[in-house]
């Protein structure tokens, strides 16, 4: 598959359970011209209402993961030597400036604050990306949108927004969803009956009381779908808590066996 076939429009609606008004935001941020950002913790629905909303709005979306040694010409793009020649090749924010597609950078506090300041000038009116190994200022067309997110419980002083940036963003805050929603959700994604749904919930909002008091951080949904999935398939109640929700969530041996008594009292 070539990288154009990875990024054309999805012909298939992700899934998507609207928490509160995102979709109706996000949509006039879009109409507008203006950057989204999105908060929330981890495997709330960040990344699934941002491919939700490609599909809704018909357009491409490239998505890039952030990483320490991210660096700005991982973004905009460098020159390689192929068969004797040197030949630029456009990074994905590039790649999304120049055809007018939905770039997404995913958890944007981990990579390297240098590297951030590239997208400002796509923040704001001027909406251009500099490019300057090519001395090119690249004007970005109506379609283009930028879209970062990141987990405000990860922040530190070392992983932090800088202001400069966060003020240039439409933000719009996710959440873990209402019981009844997360049932709904868990149940469409699985096919998993309404009871065992139901006690999947009750773990996982019981782990969530554990933040701050051994837990870095609650059961997602994403990891409460990966075990009704695990269940649905034939797996064990028991043994699908541990493997799809306690153990990625910690390794502390004191912490294991208590998520263990609580899916065996649960279950």
């Amino acid at each position: 598959m070539t990288s154009k076939e990875k990024i054309k429009p999805s012909k298939e609606k992700p899934y998507y359970e609207p928490i509160r008004d995102e979709i109706q935001v996000f949509s006039s941020a879009y109409k507008n011209k203006l950057p989204v950002l999105l908060k929330g913790p981890t495997g709330c629905g960040k990344t699934r209402f941002v491919e939700y909303m490609a599909w809704k709005l018909r357009q491409r979306l490239i998505t890039v993961a952030c990483h320490d040694d991210l660096t700005s010409s991982d973004l905009i793009g460098r020159y390689l030597v192929k068969g004797g020649q040197t030949d630029w090749i456009d990074g994905p924010l590039t790649e999304a400036v120049r055809n007018g597609h939905i770039c997404y950078l995913d958890e944007i506090v981990e990579a390297r604050k240098d590297t951030t300041v590239v997208i400002h000038p796509l923040c704001d009116d001027r909406r251009i990306l500099p490019i300057e190994k090519l001395g090119e200022f690249l004007s970005a067309p109506p379609e283009f949108s930028l879209v970062i997110s990141y987990n405000p419980g990860y922040q530190s002083i070392l992983k932090d927004l800088k202001q400069s940036t966060r003020q240039r963003f439409v933000a719009i805050e996710f959440d873990y969803p209402s019981h009844d929603l997360e049932l709904k959700i868990l149940m469409t994604e699985s096919k998993i009956k309404k009871p065992i749904g139901q006690k999947l919930i009750k773990f996982g909002h019981m782990t969530r009381n554990l933040k701050e008091a051994g837990l870095e951080e609650g059961a997602s949904t994403r990891l409460l779908v990966n075990a009704a999935k695990l269940i649905d398939g034939g797996i064990s109640p028991f043994t699908a808590t541990n493997t799809a929700i306690a153990l990625p969530l910690t390794d502390d041996y004191e912490m294991l066996r208590a998520l263990d008594e609580l899916s065996r009292t649960i279950f």
